[in-house]
């Protein structure tokens, strides 16, 4: 094989489109583009969505709906909770192990609702004033 004899596979390429060269050829007068109207034209051009001067669907249809970007990224745990998950240290990720939160949240707050009983070190983990005392006082402590 030789530089000068590479050639790509048969039918790997493709005669361009030669339009407006005569009849014969199957695209002369109009070159394919048809009778009148936009697209006939040089130049002829429209946006995504554009109908012909009518209103488009996009505009036609009512504005719906907020979707707040902060909302949904602070997930709640409770000090019963907390005692049910067996681990001396808690974070955001061994929470996230035992499924007791969702995978997507970035934030996590105890508050005092239930009873804790034993010992819990808490890492980066928002506590109330209530379930703080509450860490505390069985022994445990918010870091």
């Amino acid at each position: 094989m030789q530089l000068n004899t590479i050639a790509p596979a048969s039918g790997e390429k493709h005669a361009r489109r030669r339009v407006g060269r005569g009849i014969g050829s199957g695209l002369g007068k109009t070159a394919g583009r048809g009778h009148k109207g936009q697209h006939s034209r040089a130049g002829g051009y429209h946006k995504v969505g554009f109908e012909g001067g009518q209103m488009p669907l996009q505009r036609r249809l009512p504005k719906r709906g907020f979707k707040s970007m902060a909302a949904g990224t602070v997930a709640d745990i409770t000090l019963a909770a907390l005692e049910l998950l067996q681990a001396p240290e808690v974070d955001i990720n061994v929470l996230k192990a035992a499924s007791v939160i969702p995978s997507h949240i970035r934030g996590v707050k105890v508050i005092k609702s239930g009873e804790i009983t034993r010992a819990v070190k808490l890492n980066g983990i928002a506590v109330s004033a209530g379930a703080k005392a509450a860490i505390e006082a069985a022994g445990g402590s918010v870091a």
